[in-house]
């Protein structure tokens, strides 16, 4: 992939459906070949790549940095959790993992509720959706967690009044986090992942239709 071509809006829509739950790269590897970039499109081209190629090192390393920073306000590590939450549903791997495993649960105890919680039919029109698939959670569009969620963390953002010092932490996580993606020079391995998990989705598409 040549990542200079890549758009912010592409990248966003690649971390927005690319998979969450793959395990972060070894230490070893995310902290080693740190250079200068040569010029302003290797540099725009490495922290693309590098953001997307170490996407779980760098949730987790700004989630660290938050719980230094929660520990002078404990109630806002509550407001946080329900904030990733809600960031988190607008990943569409995340919003289907999260809601059959929510399904399959309520199903031992209930399974008439379970099957209300699954999501509708899209009609299909000559061997194909009729539309672009909605994505749904437990039943219901993706959006209204999104809010629900959202609206709850901010009412105990108001009430922890930690919002500065969180402010501060994920200010401070992000910095770091271009830092390392600016300094980290792109390995092999890091292309060939991505030339992989383009096959994968290309291959999803078509299997597809």
């Amino acid at each position: 992939m040549d990542w200079g071509n890549v758009t912010a809006e592409d990248l966003i829509e690649a971390l927005r459906e690319v998979d969450w739950s793959s395990p972060p790269r070894p230490l070893s590897e995310f902290f080693s070949r740190f250079t200068l970039p040569r010029s302003y499109a290797k540099w725009n081209s490495r922290l693309k790549c590098n953001l997307y190629y170490y996407r779980t090192n760098y949730f987790i390393m700004i989630i660290l940095i938050l719980g230094m920073g929660f520990l002078r306000r404990p109630l806002a590590i509550v407001a946080a959790l329900m904030t990733a939450l809600g960031i988190a549903f607008l990943n569409d791997s995340f919003a289907g993992t999260f809601s059959e495993k929510v399904t399959r649960t309520v199903r031992q105890f209930s399974p008439r509720l379970a099957a209300k919680m699954r999501p509708p039919l899209m009609p299909v029109i000559r061997g194909r959706p009729s539309g672009k698939r909605a994505v749904y959670i437990c039943g219901r569009p993706r959006w209204v967690f999104v809010l629900i969620f959202s609206a709850v963390s901010f009412i105990i953002w108001f009430v922890s009044c930690g919002i500065v010092t969180v402010l501060s932490a994920l200010a401070l996580g992000l910095l770091a986090t271009v830092i390392h993606a600016s300094f980290r020079m792109p390995n092999l391995k890091a292309r060939l992942n991505t030339f992989r998990e383009e096959f994968r989705a290309v291959w999803r598409n078509y299997s597809e239709l």
